[in-house]
């Protein structure tokens, strides 16, 4: 099973790049944030001719996650559990894969930046990543194999940006923030990338000013964490640079996970 993630930013600006690239890819799964439209607005008829089912949970200009998939997108949830009053639209989970067997729980999910730090989108964004950290180990409790995948907005080492020094005081790489992420990590889950790959510069962003992209002035935030059993399911995980040298490029490319496809579908 191949399962991408992508932050897209904006489903309708770059239909085009991302049509074109689910036929050169031809994932079985992806995984988009960042869409900028409502749920009625989204393209669901394209995603539909190109071969794709759809889950949406879409927010108007803002935001917005959706998880593609070529067989049925079933047990869909919108919305992080642990606060009624967030209306913001930043994660999706369902099951996908072979329904009468061999089934994986996937969620799309787009975490707040947090900049500015000295605003409330700082402790918005700790407090995001508190909810998942919670429900990550709600969904552990079930020992099924579960991908958390999207654009988590955290920079989790030096050898992930360009300029560490420079960033140091960005929401994305805050102490505090990166002590969140490892909090998920220490939960049991594996950052599948760093699992496959362990050099420097495995950038999945470039801003799209000061001459980011041709100089690889990057950022490693977009990411796969697994389950312990989705983990063993690892067959590989790599980031796909080619979407950002295209013409009205997002800021953000695929990146890519292989499973070797579960022998069962476990109870959710």
């Amino acid at each position: 099973m191949k399962i991408a993630t992508w932050n897209v930013n904006s489903v309708n600006a770059r239909l085009h790049n991302v049509l074109a690239w689910l036929e050169e890819a031809r994932p079985d799964v992806v995984l988009l944030q960042e869409l900028k439209t409502t749920e009625d607005k989204f393209p669901r008829m394209e995603f539909a001719v190109a071969g794709y089912d759809a889950a949406v949970f879409g927010q108007k200009a803002w935001n917005g996650v959706a998880i593609l998939a070529r067989e049925k997108i079933t047990a869909v949830e919108p919305g992080l559990p642990g606060d009624a009053t967030d209306e913001q639209a930043r994660y999706i989970e369902a099951t996908v894969g072979h329904q009468n067997g061999g089934g994986v729980r996937v969620a799309s999910l787009y975490l707040p930046n947090g900049n500015p730090v000295e605003s409330e989108k700082y402790p918005y964004k700790l407090k995001w990543m508190e909810r998942l950290r919670a429900h990550a180990a709600r969904l552990l409790r079930r020992e099924q194999p579960f991908v958390l995948g999207g654009d988590y907005n955290i920079i989790p080492e030096a050898r992930d940006c360009h300029d560490p020094q420079g960033w140091a005081d960005d929401a994305l790489f805050r102490l505090e923030s990166r002590r969140k992420f490892r909090a998920l990590l220490n939960l049991g889950l594996t950052d599948a990338l760093r699992a496959c790959n362990d050099k420097p510069e495995q950038y999945t962003f470039w801003d799209y000013q000061a001459g980011a992209w041709p100089r690889n002035h990057g950022l490693r935030i977009d990411h796969f964490l697994l389950s312990p059993q989705a983990t063993d399911l690892l067959a590989d995980c790599a980031v796909d640079p080619a979407p950002r040298g295209a013409d009205k490029a997002s800021d953000h490319v695929p990146v890519v996970l292989t499973l070797r496809q579960p022998t069962k579908l476990h109870n959710i």
